[in-house]
């Protein structure tokens, strides 16, 4: 793998404008349940657009990769994620963010994000502020992100709940909340890699839990001094 940080975006694509600054693209989809991939299409969700504006905002200058895996609807399938994550894997990314979370836990997928870790990907994946698990999220070693409307932008808080890890700022528009907060979290992972090469998994989790506006989830209806 490469020694330059490479920042990996797996969501809806991204708009023109966006993806002459890329260094690679890919779009994977579905026929008939068999895989395809090709060129990837122009954003049509808008949500990857922002997802990775809100990445560039707090890693600029890292280079950036896109995996479109969803279309004209907010759902995708994990054969698809799994086939982004591990094609991300083979361009040499370092940070993968997945501002997406699927309700059933797949051994394709479960498999796919072994395979990146093994390879010293390391994986920030959103997880919703309340309900039921969501994958790749809830995989061992991804870090867990939501969004937390306490946080400003460059900021964070940690969490360390059943649901996250982590929270970030929440953004604005369609994709705000966990989306948002995760593609914020990641982007400051990957300007961190830059600035720091070579720290572990777990000294990043060390670094970003001891630079955290909060500590601890937010308590609802508490008063302020």
């Amino acid at each position: 793998m490469t020694t330059e940080v490479r920042m990996g975006v797996i969501d809806s694509g991204c708009s023109p404008a966006q993806a002459q600054g890329l260094l690679a693209t890919r779009c994977f989809w579905l026929e008939r349940a068999d895989l395809r991939d090709a060129e990837m299409a122009v954003d049509q969700l808008g949500h990857g657009t922002a997802v990775l504006a809100a990445v560039q905002r707090e890693a600029p200058g890292v280079s950036l990769l896109m995996a479109q895996v969803f279309d004209t609807q907010p759902s995708t399938s994990a054969l698809q994620v799994a086939a982004a994550l591990l094609w991300l894997v083979e361009q040499g990314a370092t940070v993968v963010n997945l501002s997406l979370g699927l309700q059933q836990d797949r051994p394709v997928l479960r498999e796919a994000c072994a395979e990146a870790q093994a390879a010293g990907v390391l994986l920030c994946a959103s997880s919703p502020a309340r309900g039921a698990p969501v994958y790749p999220a809830s995989y061992p070693g991804v870090i867990r992100v939501t969004g937390d409307a306490r946080c400003a932008p460059g900021q964070w808080s940690w969490l360390g709940s059943r649901q996250a890890d982590f929270g970030g700022h929440v953004g604005s528009g369609s994709a705000a909340g966990a989306s948002l907060g995760c593609a914020a979290l990641s982007g400051r992972v990957a300007a961190l890699l830059r600035d720091e090469p070579g720290m572990h998994p777990q000294q990043v989790r060390d670094w970003l839990r001891s630079l955290a506006a909060f500590k601890g989830p937010e308590r609802r209806g508490a008063r302020h001094a």
